[in-house]
């Protein structure tokens, strides 16, 4: 069942959303709109007070079909301590909502101490980056957990019994001198790391003052049409993973 709808004032205004799909049997009520695509475009959503002042807000997301269609609004749900002193290492909670305003994935991540977005300290027992998602809300659709690697980052998508069903691997370097450069994140079958990837999480360059200036950050993510959606949900959550960990804090906010 999905979520219940939030105050109006957490939603995005769009003025142009796609049509919800009818008669999709056993896909769950506010995941129609997965069954009809194989990629999804987010784009962040700055605040004035963030774009001036270089404070960490709660982020905020459109995801956009390649149309251009909005599908969802996400918005974070984190403390103003932990975003402060945390940075992007906070927890957090992502809700997802549509276009009634009712939350239909939820995306969270727990505080780890010792978590980083170093790949060596991910072999620690623990010291990992674990997401969980819900989809739809109450019901747990996977998991994206950070690996132990030793140059590129790595992470699996794990199904709701952790099960492994795709790996992910990020690009050798990811640096602040690079800012100004596409980064691309392989897809693959758990079953077959080395073939060619289904899918893609790519960070696109968005232009040079925000890049500079804001944490506002452009996705793409892609994979098979015909792959189930709550494990659609699941590669969007990777995402918000890998921009939290890489890129949230590109422009030096606190």
């Amino acid at each position: 069942m999905a979520g219940k709808p939030f105050p109006s004032g957490q939603q995005f205004q769009s003025d142009k959303w796609m049509a919800i799909p009818e008669n999709q049997p056993g896909c769950a009520s506010g995941l129609e709109c997965l069954t009809q695509i194989d990629k999804l475009v987010l784009h962040q959503v700055v605040e004035l007070l963030e774009a001036v002042s270089g404070w960490e807000t709660k982020n905020k997301y459109a995801i956009k079909n390649t149309k251009g269609e909005q599908i969802y609004y996400a918005f974070e749900e984190s403390g103003t301590l932990m975003r402060l002193l945390c940075g992007p290492r906070r927890g957090f909670n992502i809700h997802i909502v549509d276009k009634t305003n009712r939350e239909v994935i939820n995306i969270s991540r727990e505080f780890k101490c010792c978590a980083t977005g170093c790949p060596w300290f991910t072999c620690c027992k623990g010291c990992y980056h674990e997401l969980r998602v819900e989809a739809p809300v109450g019901e747990v659709a996977g998991y994206v957990r950070q690996t132990c690697s030793l140059l590129a980052p790595r992470f699996e998508i794990l199904d709701k019994d952790h099960y492994p069903i795709f790996g992910i691997k990020g690009p050798l370097l990811i640096c602040d001198i690079l800012w100004c450069f596409d980064k691309t994140f392989n897809i693959n079958s758990h079953l077959d790391r080395r073939g060619t990837p289904i899918g893609e999480i790519a960070k696109k360059f968005s232009g040079i003052a925000k890049e500079l200036f804001t944490d506002a950050d452009l996705f793409g993510v892609s994979f098979p049409h015909d792959l189930d959606v709550t494990m659609k949900a699941v590669l969007l959550g990777a995402v918000f993973l890998i921009d939290f960990m890489y890129f949230e804090g590109e422009s030096g906010g606190l």
